[in-house]
């Protein structure tokens, strides 16, 4: 496992020492926890982590302040991988997240992730290798919404798109689905041309593909 950089900006005293102390146990350094916007963008400059765990609502108002410090740090430093925690599914803060990114990792998670240990480990390894990870109960709500841009989508390669949302490679999807990487290639080829997204060199296809489920 690498061992990671990581800046905390969660405002609740308890959860940000619990990720404190769960990171290390895992050999990941943690130069700064902090517990409003301002601190986690000085910190991050300051310590140039890895990746920056973020919680969206922070002191002083509670509203997105965690969400606009991460975009100042997506502008100062695209590189950045970023993985935003939320009490609540919040569709628009996804949104707003993975829009703003191309070719760093993204991650959003639902708090209650924390406590599922293995789970939150690895979407944090992923996110810091450059995936993007969506909550699977955010892609659960909106599945269930029946977006319409999806309705030219197969049930399989609906399957296969809420996969996707979650980060998973190709090859975890195929695991998931017990098919051949060759038939989730086909898929997602099937699933890019049907979301028209063609080819184009500036362009992330996953996460745009990620973006089109998001909206509807």
């Amino acid at each position: 496992m690498r061992r990671l950089s990581v800046v905390i900006g969660e405002d609740a005293v308890l959860l940000r020492e619990g990720l404190v102390s769960l990171l290390e146990r895992f050999g990941h350094r943690v130069p700064a926890a902090v517990g409003d916007g301002p601190s986690l963008v000085a910190a991050a400059l300051e310590h140039g982590p890895d990746i920056v765990i973020a919680d969206v609502r922070m002191p002083p108002g509670f509203t997105d302040e965690g969400l606009r410090a991460v975009r100042e740090l997506q502008a100062l430093r695209p590189s950045l991988a970023v993985l935003v925690l939320s009490q609540y599914v919040e569709q628009t803060f996804a949104e707003e997240l993975l829009a703003a990114r191309r070719g760093a990792g993204t991650g959003y998670l639902l708090k209650d992730r924390v406590g599922d240990v293995a789970e939150f480990t690895d979407s944090l390894a992923r996110v810091a290798d450059g995936g993007t990870v969506i909550d699977p109960e955010v892609v659960r709500q909106l599945l269930a919404r029946g977006r319409d841009p999806l309705r030219r989508l197969t049930p399989r390669e609906r399957e296969v798109l809420a996969l996707m949302a979650e980060g998973r490679s190709n090859s975890a999807v195929a695991r998931a689905l017990v098919v051949t990487e060759a038939a989730v290639a086909k898929h997602i080829a099937n699933i890019l041309l049907k979301l028209d997204l063609p080819p184009a060199p500036d362009d992330h296809r996953r996460v745009l593909a990620v973006l089109a489920y998001l909206r509807g």
